[in-house]
């Protein structure tokens, strides 16, 4: 079963979209980016694209780089916001808020509208990013939701 994200405006136009996944390692986020790019016609972003090796496809996270794999997303998705892609997803932690805030600049800079999405973790997949469980519920006390 497939399910498409479309958001039509008063015109039943599409929106030009930029699509924030947010989650916890191991949620889920990539899988539902893939899902949401409906085979690649939307473009993703993402932390993980800077600690995959593109020839292997083998994922190493380096700590010391983590702010690099940030600023790339970031510009990623600064270029496809350019480029007018009709919708772009990231898919990151963002666990805390201020993350966030570069990628509604780059929304209200290049005129699109902005989902945040919170992936929760309902089904038994592995973290492959070998966070400590430790670690993951330090994150999961940063974390936080905004519903109001």
């Amino acid at each position: 079963m497939m399910f498409v994200l479309l958001v039509l405006n008063y015109k039943m136009e599409p929106i030009k979209s930029i699509i924030l996944l947010r989650g916890l390692p191991g949620s889920g986020k990539s899988t539902l980016a893939k899902v949401l790019s409906e085979h690649g016609k939307h473009p993703i972003t993402s932390i993980d694209s800077y600690f995959t090796n593109s020839e292997t496809g083998e994922y190493k996270f380096e700590f010391q780089n983590n702010h690099m794999a940030y600023k790339q997303c970031e510009e990623q998705t600064a270029y496809y916001a350019k480029q007018s892609a009709e919708k772009i997803i990231v898919d990151n932690t963002f666990t805390l808020a201020w993350e966030m805030e570069p990628y509604f600049k780059i929304a209200k800079e290049n005129n699109y509208t902005l989902f945040v999405v919170t992936v929760e973790k309902y089904h038994d997949g592995k973290n492959i990013h070998n966070v400590s469980d430790e670690q993951l519920q330090k994150m999961a006390e940063k974390y936080k939701v905004k519903l109001v």
